[in-house]
């Protein structure tokens, strides 16, 4: 069949009605979202710093916009489990996941079979905050600082056992880091998220912990736990007498980290309007006192200086588990 010039016109005036309809979607449906429910996905239980500020930031999303915002704790696999799920959900900005330094750095260095890709699968949104963390003993432990626990473990080879939130976790990396640098052999035990095994620390049943100071804090205060240092590479003004791994053993270093991704695809303006909302929630006084004393930070990054980050945390990590041999699969 042949066109003349009329029916080429028609054609070209069509497909541009089309275009220009795609073109205005995007920006009508930010301005309208949200119109129903958005799910926080978590991926560890009750209790730990993701789920803790995931819950400031969704009662503050519920209050602006007047739309329930549920939180829900996906526990397992290191974190693999919530961030499977939200990589395969519809890409509308109703459903999000917390992602950390597991989930969106380490794991993919640690399984050998990752169900997502945490770059391709992702649109990131927003640094929420950066966790320090704390080198915790139960009281039976028989050292005062990190020389002390290394020659311990020196001394009792493969007969200290320190527990983490789980596979691939900053927790974990901590003691893999810890267990490299020092040369010793310590037994990981990993557990769905910092509670249990805080729980389970508290009551003998291990030996040690990496943790994010909001979480073991209360039980250091209480004397129910022994903190002797801290994971970042300085001391924090949040435990100015502790001092750091790194004092022992220079160039260790660990922040933990968690921040909001929705699935690839997601369209541009729903993200910044998330963004806009996080980096608001998180810059409040109130928020920014909390964070201070509990030692955490958040840095305002943008959605692009975010996917940046996790690019390089994924480098980085990479390098560290390859040195030091470390595999969870």
């Amino acid at each position: 069949m042949r066109h003349g010039p009329t029916s080429g016109v028609r054609w070209f005036v069509a497909t541009g009605v089309v275009l220009v309809g795609f073109a205005t979607i995007a920006p009508a449906y930010a301005q309208t979202y949200p119109v129903k429910p958005i799910r926080i996905i978590i991926p560890f239980p009750i209790g730990g710093i993701a789920d803790v500020f995931a819950r400031v930031i969704g009662g503050k999303l519920n209050e602006t916009w007047g739309q329930p915002v549920v939180v829900e704790n996906r526990a397992g696999a290191g974190g693999n489990i919530a961030a499977e799920f939200v990589a395969k959900s519809a890409p509308d900005g109703y459903t999000l996941v917390v992602g950390s330094i597991g989930t969106h750095a380490v794991n993919v260095s640690l399984f050998r079979k990752l169900p997502f890709d945490p770059v391709r699968d992702f649109a990131p949104i927003s640094m929420m905050l950066e966790a320090e963390g704390l080198l915790v003993l139960h009281p039976s432990v028989p050292a005062k600082n990190v020389k002390e626990l290394i020659a311990l473990a020196k001394a009792r080879p493969g007969q200290i056992i320190y527990a983490s939130a789980g596979n691939g976790t900053a927790g974990h990396l901590s003691g893999e880091l810890l267990k490299s640098m020092a040369k010793v052999e310590m037994v990981h035990v990993p557990y769905k998220g910092n509670v249990p095994a805080i729980t389970d620390l508290i009551g003998g049943q291990t030996s040690l912990l990496f943790a994010t100071m909001p979480t073991v804090l209360p039980h250091v205060k209480s004397g129910r736990l022994n903190a002797i240092a801290v994971t970042g590479a300085k001391r924090s003004p949040a435990a100015p007498d502790l001092p750091a791994i790194a004092e022992t053993l220079p160039g260790y270093d660990v922040t933990n980290w968690v921040g909001a991704f929705a699935p690839a695809g997601t369209p541009r303006d729903v993200v910044t309007k998330l963004h806009a909302e996080i980096v608001r929630v998180m810059q409040a006084p109130d928020i920014q006192k909390r964070l201070l004393t509990e030692g955490a930070k958040f840095t305002p990054l943008s959605p692009d200086q975010f996917g940046d980050f996790v690019k390089s945390e994924i480098a980085k990590w990479a390098k560290v588990i390859q040195q030091a041999g470390i595999r969870v699969d």
